[in-house]
């Protein structure tokens, strides 16, 4: 059942700080807290509804580090979700919230996200080994070595040997990235970079380069939805979703295609909400923790067909101005802000601000009322959530 109309998303707040050294997980909770309430025109008191994963201080003990956010943030909610699934539960608490005031649980719900694995010195393997080891599968797995640079770099050798996909084609994703992050006052990484210098750079997991890897960094973000009766007297754009889908990709006991993620079905399922056809897209955030991560998506959610995808992004496909899709266009993950390992935040929030009009001028889409933004929890290669979402602005 779709959402639209029934919910509006009406505050959003990047943290510009990508190194947090001397500020903590809870103060960096509260911080985009009040940055997306002070967007949206609203206060804590008028929150009863929150929304958060895993990134919550003591999220290693269940349950406990959302009920403490709760009350560091001094709320009084009547309803509240802790839905994991690592980078895309921000996109899936969007849904969660919107159906949350659509069935009348809530009427302005918050979510925050925050992280500091750069502070922490910690690597996206170290962030989630507590989660890992914990599992049922690891003992059979953890023997083996396999971590993320690698799960993604099989991806990348499978869809080079299936579909002819050269580097210089995935480098082209990490060029556009760049492109958008020259024009980000806070990217973290934001000088433009040319194909050479990413098939140059040295390799990190054959075939992927270390320019084909994300940022690792601190800070968060944080989205503020409320009822239609509340976002109409805000004077804020009207923005909701109309599309929303979320699959888990299992192995299926090693019977599975690597180059499928969970994003075939989650996908499938927003379109079919929304309505709407793939070339009706007018801006995409996909995330990107590596340039083979969007490249599979960019195939798995129908904007190309399978093999295509290095094509479809060569010689700046993904760039505002230039390509057919624009993509990214704060730096993504691959340039600009990665928070806690978890990118499902800041897509959700460039998305926002495309369709507001309020991007930088050089990498904003022209009259944008109609987004999507997807993210991937877990590692393409193995066991992932894939959570799909398609926004648009009312007129």
């Amino acid at each position: 059942m779709s959402v639209k109309g029934k919910a509006y998303i009406v505050g959003a707040y990047e943290h510009p700080t990508r190194h947090a050294v001397g500020t903590s997980l809870a103060e960096l909770h509260a911080e985009v807290a009040a940055g997306a309430l002070a967007d949206a025109g609203l206060r804590l008191e008028d929150v009863d509804g929150y929304f958060c994963a895993g990134d919550v201080p003591g999220w290693d003990a269940p349950g406990v580090g959302p009920m403490s956010m709760v009350e560091y943030l001094g709320l009084n909610v009547r309803h509240f979700d802790t839905t994991e699934t690592w980078g895309s539960a921000y996109i899936n608490l969007v849904e969660h919230a919107a159906s949350a005031i659509a069935a009348g649980k809530c009427r302005v719900a918050l979510i925050t996200q925050a992280g500091r694995p750069r502070a922490d010195r910690l690597t996206p393997a170290d962030s989630h080994l507590n989660q890992v080891q914990a599992s049922g599968e690891s003992q059979f797995e953890i023997p083996y070595g396999a971590v993320v640079t690698n799960m993604y770099g099989m991806c990348a050798q499978r869809h080079m040997y299936e579909h002819g996909t050269t580097p210089e084609q995935l480098a082209w994703i990490k060029v556009a990235a760049s492109h958008h992050a020259q024009h980000n006052p806070f990217a973290m990484l934001p000088k433009v970079v040319t194909v050479e210098d990413v098939v140059n750079s040295p390799i990190v997991s054959t075939p992927l380069h270390r320019l084909d890897c994300c940022v690792i960094t601190d800070g968060g973000g944080a989205l503020v939805l409320a009822h239609p009766d509340v976002a109409r007297n805000l004077k804020r754009p009207l923005i909701t979703p109309i599309g929303s889908g979320f699959h888990i990709k299992q192995l299926n006991g090693g019977y599975f295609d690597i180059l499928q993620s969970g994003g075939v079905k989650s996908g499938a399922e927003a379109f079919a909400q929304a309505g709407v056809q793939r070339t009706d897209i007018q801006y995409a955030s996909l995330y990107d923790s590596f340039t083979i991560t969007v490249l599979i998506q960019l195939e798995n959610l129908g904007f190309c067909a399978p093999g295509e995808g290095g094509k479809f992004v060569a010689d700046g496909g993904l760039i505002s101005g230039v390509g057919v899709l624009p993509t990214n266009t704060d730096g993504g993950g691959l340039c600009n802000n990665h928070p806690g390992n978890r990118g499902g935040m800041t897509k959700m929030i460039e998305a926002i601000r495309q369709l507001r009009g309020e991007a930088h001028p050089a990498v904003q889409v022209p009259n944008c009322g109609l987004a999507l933004a997807h993210g991937t929890g877990g590692q393409l290669g193995a066991r992932h959530g894939s959570a799909t979402i398609i926004l648009e602005r009312e007129a």
